[in-house]
């Protein structure tokens, strides 16, 4: 991205003095802005002066499906959940009003630590001891997550919880059709099935993250046990637990699996436990009725691959700042796929299916 295009999705000559108002700290009026590569969604910058660092979100340029990208969704949650034991960054700016971005934003506290993606630093998390804590961490900190009263922190009316996976079959349907190119009949297949699926109410509605993934956290630097920050709330509502549990198996990809194209393989490595230990342990934690679960598992496969289609349209129509993600196409059709395999998975709903494996 040339500076040129980062001044302009930034405005440093604009934002400067509204953090400098928010902050009240002066050296806050000139700053530097560097895109975070990785979002795929939302665009997310590190804002750095002599007064530290601080990460501006902001939509994609152009044409915004509804509903998506609520930057001040993403910042109310957090504000909400800062008063929980979820930890997350705290937010120091909202703006929607013209005059800065010209574009919905906010801006938040920046957290130190390691965000595991496609490798860690070396020295950290290298046995399988610390990679078993690191995943033990997550699976604890989703469990925490679940288990918050949304009323009690502000959050009772965030989400309509009745007929919840039904709506999101429905919604991720309409944001399929809305970007598709092209028939895939693993879409159209596992689109209908889901929506003939008969899926039981929850019996406590929950605080759903809607994107949860080891590279949307940050653990202490010292300590992979420690989780210190959630990120990327842009999903987030009310509805079942197993729908964050579900999107999690999706993105915890076991040795000889393929690579996704999207997201990290990193859990691919020697150490990292499998998926079947990640829900033996959130089912300890947690009181959550996991029958449900291979259906879940594959309503997380179903967006997945809608939200990859997603992104295929905005990087082919220039509104992810200069980031190519490469032809969608055959990943699209390959995350359907493995959503079918896990619907057919009932047999155990602890053992969701694996997604198929790379034949090299």
């Amino acid at each position: 991205m040339t500076a040129e295009q980062t001044f302009s999705l930034t405005r440093s000559d604009r934002l400067g003095p509204a953090l400098v108002r928010a902050t009240g700290d002066e050296r806050w009026r000139e700053h530097t802005a560097a895109l975070i590569t990785g979002g795929k969604s939302n665009l997310t910058f590190e804002l750095t002066s002599d007064a530290g660092s601080l990460i501006l979100r902001r939509p994609p340029t152009g044409h915004l499906l509804p509903r998506a990208h609520d930057m001040a969704r993403e910042a109310r949650i957090q504000r909400a959940l800062g008063v929980t034991d979820v930890p997350v960054p705290g937010i120091v700016l909202v703006g929607d009003a013209p005059g800065t971005l010209d574009v919905p934003f906010y801006v938040m506290e920046k957290v130190d630590g390691v965000i595991p993606r496609e490798t860690l630093p070396a020295g950290y998390a290298d046995s399988p001891t610390d990679r078993t804590a690191l995943a033990d961490a997550l699976i604890e900190g989703l469990a925490t997550l679940h288990a918050v009263d949304p009323a009690s922190v502000g959050l009772g009316e965030y989400g309509r919880t009745q007929e919840f996976a039904a709506r999101q079959v429905r919604t991720w349907t309409r944001q399929w059709e809305a970007t598709r190119t092209h028939n895939v009949p693993a879409m159209t297949e596992l689109s209908t099935r889901l929506g003939a699926q008969r899926w039981a109410e929850p019996a406590r509605a929950t605080i759903v993250h809607g994107d949860y993934r080891l590279d949307n956290c940050v653990f202490a630097s010292d300590d992979p046990r420690r989780l210190v920050a959630v990120l990327d709330w842009e999903l987030s509502t009310l509805g079942h637990p197993l729908a964050d549990l579900g999107l999690l198996l999706v993105y915890w990809i076991q040795a000889g699996e393929t690579v996704p194209v999207l997201t990290p393989a990193l859990t691919r490595e020697p150490g990292f436990p499998d998926r079947a230990q990640l829900v033996d342990r959130y089912a300890e934690l947690s009181d959550a009725d996991m029958t449900e679960l291979p259906a879940y598992t594959a309503l997380a496969h179903f967006k997945f691959a809608a939200i990859a289609q997603g992104i295929s349209a905005r990087a082919a129509g220039g509104q992810m700042a200069g980031q190519e993600f490469g032809d969608l196409d055959a990943e699209v059709a390959r995350i359907a796929e493995a959503g079918l395999l896990a619907l057919d998975s009932t047999d155990d709903p602890h053992r969701p299916a694996p997604t198929r494996t790379d034949p090299h």
